[in-house]
């Protein structure tokens, strides 16, 4: 029989727990606050304003999107979020169904040097990435950078769908190619549909690549305004003299609201597609 926890514990839980929600959630509304602030001001002296809306003006979003260039921005930062999620699944789910059920020469190394890939900080290869990209032609424009990005996923997202497909029964499949199936239709028709919580988790995180990184898409792409994604276009509206806060703040929380979308999208699927494939080798 579990014990209910007495009343100062209790009172203690939920303390902690609490001050963890406000510590999590000031922030954005901090941000919330900052962006109906007229004259780009991050503060406010009067007191009660830093925690509730005393005064409030739509004028910082009307300058985001009617004078500022963020819908090109939010379009040129959809466009490779998208591309990315689509090329992150395509490649992840062929790659982590090979591995799950074939053997062939050269797979245990593989899964180990993946592995080993993990362990280094993206930001190393940089350099690296700019060279060849360079080399292909694809420097300075937006399908260099969802080859970036796509690769990055690659590691994660094939491990945890390898894991996933484990889970899978194999009898299913070959029970579909009694039935007639090729190996091609039972991954379409029988693997693929049963790992909907995986490929939710890894579109999640191919989308997630693609939108919200600043030093790939700032070194990859130093473009113009026509060119540039929503984070470097964000961080383009500083500069030596002022920033715009009222404007920044704006911009923030309207860029957010594609990945709030995607993830209400995805939510059903993702704590079972994290859970379930990370914990099959």
């Amino acid at each position: 029989m579990i014990r209910k926890p007495s009343r100062p514990v209790l009172v203690l839980q939920y303390t902690i727990l609490i001050l963890g929600v406000l510590f999590a959630v000031y922030p954005l509304w901090f941000a919330f606050l900052a962006s109906g602030r007229t004259g780009d001001r991050l503060y406010t002296l009067n007191l009660l304003g830093m925690f509730i809306p005393t005064e409030w003006t739509f004028e910082n979003y009307r300058a985001m999107i009617f004078d500022r260039p963020l819908l090109t921005w939010l379009r040129n930062s959809i466009y490779v979020a998208g591309v990315t999620t689509v090329a992150s699944l395509v490649i992840t789910t062929s790659a982590a169904f090979a591995f799950s059920r074939f053997k062939f020469y050269g797979r245990e190394f593989a899964l180990i040097l993946l592995l080993a890939i993990q362990t280094f900080p993206g930001v190393l290869s940089l350099v690296a990435v700019a060279q060849l990209l360079t080399a292909l032609g694809l420097y300075g424009k937006h399908e260099g950078l969802i080859l970036a990005y796509t690769t990055g996923t690659l590691v994660f997202s094939t491990w945890n769908m390898k894991g996933y497909f484990d889970t899978i029964p194999i009898e299913l499949e070959e029970a579909a190619m009694i039935d007639g199936c090729g190996p091609i239709q039972s991954f379409i028709l029988i693997a693929l549909p049963l790992a909907r919580p995986a490929l939710a988790v890894t579109a999640l995180l191919g989308f997630l690549a693609g939108w919200g990184d600043f030093i790939f898409a700032s070194v990859l792409v130093p473009a113009p305004d026509s060119m540039k994604l929503v984070v470097p276009g964000l961080f383009s509206l500083a500069n030596s003299q002022s920033v715009p806060w009222g404007n920044f703040a704006a911009g923030g929380l309207l860029i957010i609201l594609p990945t709030i979308i995607v993830f209400l999208m995805l939510q059903r699927f993702l704590v079972s597609g994290l859970t379930v494939g990370g914990v099959k080798g």
